[in-house]
């Protein structure tokens, strides 16, 4: 009876607080999110869009929980680094964090959103 009594409150617990099953399905979508806002990025072709892009990314990416806040900075963070390796700028990698972190904080891309950018994006 104890031993049943035991695995009950595991299982609770488990299901209840920690949840870890679900931060893999997470990232995986949060980079998924990532991939489609470089994917939109590149099909627009619009001028001084790249931060809105970057916000949205990360805003969409965080909006799955904890995964895909994960996925959504170690993809950010090494797509930054990468450039800034390439030479790229560093004034260039700040302000695409900026708008990284503006995105993963939950806050509107939109505030990044060039004029002109259309409706579908």
């Amino acid at each position: 009876m104890k031993l049943i009594l035991a695995g009950i409150v595991l299982i609770l617990i488990v299901e209840t607080s920690a949840q870890w099953y679900k931060f893999p399905v997470e990232a995986a979508q949060g980079a998924y999110d990532m991939g489609r806002a470089y994917i939109d990025m590149r099909r627009s072709n619009w001028r001084d869009s790249d931060k809105y892009f970057h916000a949205r990314g990360n805003y969409d990416a965080a909006q799955r929980g904890a995964g895909g806040r994960w996925a959504a900075e170690v993809i950010s963070d090494t797509r930054e680094w990468v450039q800034e390796k390439m030479g790229h700028g560093h004034e260039d990698a700040e302000a695409d964090q900026y708008a990284n972190q503006w995105g993963r904080e939950g806050r509107d891309p939109n505030h990044f959103r060039p004029a002109g950018l259309p409706d579908k994006y």
